[in-house]
């Protein structure tokens, strides 16, 4: 007698919870541009500030799609004991999302702003930067809202006991 296998097809939901884990190679590719431009600042008298500059565009706009690219994650589940500990706390939980939203709020203003007024290209490349990485951390906002409603330990739906 045979025991069939079912298989599991996987949804949607598995499918964005795997394109998250992109993430981490995005943060690699971050580290390294954040570590060439230092290298960079220690040769400014030499090549001038331009690579510089480059460096850090490329950070921030790689930085951003890691941090949208965090956001594709499922969430009903946490990184980390210390996530779920902030999720389940109300107080903590809200404190987080206003950090997260200021951050977000304040680099796409940053952004916008710094575009709009940009006497040079590389004040209008590092404006733009900076608008992909508030891009993300919109998404990474509304992941964490989510992942809040989900955890709360002071709602029924919460998994307080978890």
């Amino acid at each position: 007698m045979s025991v069939a296998v079912q298989s599991r097809r996987p949804v949607a939901r598995d499918v964005f919870q795997w394109i998250s884990y992109l993430q981490y190679p995005a943060v690699l590719v971050t580290l390294g541009y954040v570590l060439k431009s230092g290298i960079d600042v220690a040769q400014v008298a030499r090549n001038g500030w331009a690579p510089v500059f480059d460096g850090w565009n490329y950070a921030l706009l790689y930085a951003g799609v890691a941090i949208g690219l965090s956001s594709l994650q499922d969430p009903a589940r946490t990184q980390n004991e210390i996530s779920l500990r902030v999720w389940r706390n109300p107080r903590a939980g809200r404190w987080m999302l206003g950090v997260l939203a200021a951050y977000a709020g304040l680099a796409m203003a940053g952004g916008l702003v710094g575009a709009y007024r940009a006497d040079t290209t590389v004040v209008a490349q590092l404006s733009m930067g900076l608008v992909a990485f508030g891009l993300g951390m919109v998404g990474l906002l509304k992941t964490a809202m989510e992942m809040r409603e989900h955890h709360r330990g002071d709602r029924a739906g919460g998994e307080a006991g978890a």
